[in-house]
């Protein structure tokens, strides 16, 4: 949007100069290869015993075995933290 507005100054005549250089974003994930690790090895009965269903581990496990980020809800990631099973 800022780039857009920058272009359309510069087209009207209100700037002489315009910058097409790409912001640098540090993003942080959440996503380690540790909590990766813990998901994959999380069978799908004991997950059912933390009171979670089959098809939410399911997704996680293939978001865990995808190179992309991902994130999880906070009372997953809340129950997943305190789950001792690793």
């Amino acid at each position: 949007m800022v780039k857009a507005r920058e272009l359309s100054h510069q087209l009207v005549g209100k700037r002489k100069t315009i910058e097409f250089s790409k912001p640098a974003y540090v993003v942080e994930r959440d996503d380690s290869d540790l909590l990766r690790n813990k998901i994959i090895d999380i069978s799908y009965a004991e997950w059912k015993k933390v009171g979670f269903s089959k098809g939410t581990l399911h997704y996680m496990k293939q978001n865990a075995k995808s190179d992309k980020p991902f994130t999880l809800n906070t009372h997953v990631m809340e129950r997943l933290e305190t789950w001792g099973g690793c």
